[in-house]
């Protein structure tokens, strides 16, 4: 017999994540309560994945539920926030039990990574669909935002941005590598991307403005400098590759799609000249596994140079919309 709305909520997600003394009423009830902190501000994100645009049908359950959360993770990251609470709609054309099974075994697991309790949400019949709010805290007047950068500031990323779009290239089978080592970590990259919390609370010391990379780095960097009244330059040759996408796809390709491919989840974040020593010191580079890729300018726009030359990229990551215009 299939189960029901209330016992598939019962079974698999009552007690997902981690228990929290600040959550005095979760999941099962019409609303959730939630002790927030003192002296904090509440930060909140949501976030969407449909079958099909956000990941490939036939996915991995246990990865559409991790995925799910480390992309709002990501966004709480970006802001320097602590994350906390989370809501689940999930929308499924069948109760399959198995797929459930894992699907809240990856989003579980996240989630005690993290410290996040599943709190409360919906669920319904149709198309495979995931959103999450994910709730947050920081210390009030810390966040980061997009829009505090200034001209002549310095520019780095976390990672190396790129490994997710070969991932996704691989389970699409638009892409063959045939050391299963790398195939693997590109795959994993994308398919269980690892939000930088830690960093990001890190960065409210020292960086000036944030954002997460999921559009793609030419394209997010863009966002950024937008925000902040100023333009940006990317030096192509600073741009961090891992070893695994150089072997798949060759150097060249690689920088185009450490700038241009999605889903990677780093951050990407300023730093005023006057912190930039503090950064090195405080956060090794190397510990941290960050790298200045360039340098926010006076005039509006996103370049990437090389070797002092401006060079063209027409593609400057993804949008939902672009194929409606």
């Amino acid at each position: 017999m299939p189960l029901s709305e209330f016992e598939l909520i019962d079974r698999f997600f009552r007690g997902c994540g981690t228990q929290r003394s600040d959550v005095p009423l979760g999941v099962g009830d019409d609303a959730a309560l939630i002790e927030c902190p003192p002296d904090r501000q509440l930060v909140a994100a949501i976030d969407t994945l449909v079958e099909g645009v956000h990941f490939p049908a036939g996915s991995p359950a246990a990865s559409v539920g991790h995925r799910a959360l480390a992309v709002n993770l990501s966004d709480l990251a970006a802001m320097g926030a602590e994350p906390g609470w989370a809501l689940l709609a999930l929308t499924l054309p069948r109760a399959d039990e198995r797929w459930l099974e894992e699907f809240s075994r990856g989003l579980a697991a996240l989630a005690r990574e993290f410290g996040v309790a599943l709190v409360g949400g919906d669920t319904t019949c149709g198309p495979l669909c995931v959103t999450i709010q994910i709730l947050g805290s920081v210390e009030r007047g810390t966040a980061l935002t997009r829009s505090g950068a200034a001209a002549g500031e310095a520019l780095y990323v976390s990672g190396t941005p790129g490994d997710a779009a070969a991932g996704l290239q691989l389970e699409q089978s638009r892409l063959e590598l045939a050391d299963a080592h790398s195939a693997r970590y590109l795959r994993d990259r994308f398919l269980f991307p690892a939000p930088r919390v830690a960093l990001g609370r890190r960065l409210r010391a020292y960086a000036s403005a944030c954002i997460d990379v999921s559009d793609g780095l030419l394209g997010d960097a863009g966002k950024l400098a937008r925000a902040s009244g100023c333009g940006v330059e990317l030096d192509y040759e600073m741009l961090p590759v891992s070893l695994a996408l150089a072997a798949a796809v060759g150097p060249e390709r690689a920088r185009g799609l450490a700038l241009t491919g999605g889903d990677d989840y780093e951050l990407l974040f300023s730093v005023p000249p006057s912190r930039t020593d503090d950064l090195a010191r405080d956060l090794p580079a190397d510990e941290w596994r960050y790298t200045r890729i360039g340098t926010l300018r006076g005039e509006s726009g996103a370049v990437v140079t090389r070797n002092g030359s401006v060079i063209d990229f027409s593609h400057y990551g993804f949008d939902h919309f672009a194929s409606v215009r």
